[in-house]
């Protein structure tokens, strides 16, 4: 019997590489007993998003409160959110259920280059929903985004938008490091009152990449409830992703950017 459950809010992925589909891949491989609440439907596959038919926010609160009064739920991971008034809605269900642990993966641009914000909802995104998160994991152009300024181009622009991050409110903030131009990736994790941590790990050569920030935001949200700190679960989900990413060469899901393994450890 799995001792947890972990809910991702987020956007459907047809493909299977991202969004609820790798978000409920990651907490099944990670031992916890994985529930979604979906935002948006895509129209999607390895080649990039061909359209995106967003769930009105009343919809979503709909299930967020049919799901809360029945279940307990030990983490949450909050990927694409897409509109202000979803956001906002996502954000009240925190308040309203008393939510923890709430792992916000800032999901705005797809990495084939295909907007999955509104512009218009960042706003709501930074002043609504951060303050709200236990742990928000962008990566060097998400975090410019937010901050309203140029990329961090190097380590030690890394950690003064971390230290901005952080000041926006959530209880930690995991900066990815994966768009520097480096041998390794290098991510920075700062929290309230503790000194910043650097963890790098190598990086891996492959193609297959798609859904990377879902996984990695899914994995820390299974593992937070089973570690003693963020951080320990924060190693454990970026060991876990890159054991997928040496093993995606093995999923033949299309013929553009491929997803990770989530389950290498089984097949």
């Amino acid at each position: 019997m799995s001792a947890f459950n972990v809910m991702s809010v987020a956007g459907s992925d047809p493909s299977g590489g991202a969004g609820i589909q790798a978000d409920l891949k990651a907490f099944s491989a990670h031992g916890v007993f994985g529930m979604s609440v979906i935002t948006a439907l895509t129209a999607q596959s390895t080649r990039g998003v061909a359209d995106v038919h967003g769930i009105p926010a009343g919809f979503v609160t709909r299930q967020l409160d049919t799901l809360l009064e029945d279940a307990t739920v030990h983490a949450v991971k909050v990927g694409m959110l897409g509109t202000a008034e979803v956001t906002e809605a996502v954000a009240s269900a925190i308040d309203r259920h008393g939510l923890t642990d709430v792992v916000v993966d800032p999901v705005m641009v797809a990495k084939s280059g295909d907007r999955l914000l509104e512009e218009s909802a960042t706003e709501a995104l930074r002043t609504v929903l951060l303050p709200r998160a236990g742990l928000i994991t962008p990566n060097l152009p998400e975090a410019a985004d937010l901050l309203g300024v140029e990329e961090a181009s190097d380590l030690a622009g890394m950690h003064e938008q971390a230290a901005e991050l952080l000041k926006l409110g959530p209880r930690a903030v995991l900066l990815k490091g994966g768009h520097l131009d480096s041998g390794h990736s290098t991510d920075v994790l700062v929290a309230e009152g503790v000194p910043a941590v650097e963890l790098t790990g190598p990086r891996v050569a492959t193609h297959n990449t798609h859904g990377t920030g879902c996984t990695l935001s899914s994995a820390i949200a299974a593992l937070l409830p089973q570690s003693p700190d963020t951080a320990t679960a924060v190693r454990g989900a970026k060991d876990y992703l890159t054991a997928a990413l040496r093993r995606a060469e093995d999923i033949d899901a299309g013929g553009g950017q491929g997803p990770v393994h989530h389950f290498h450890a089984w097949w």
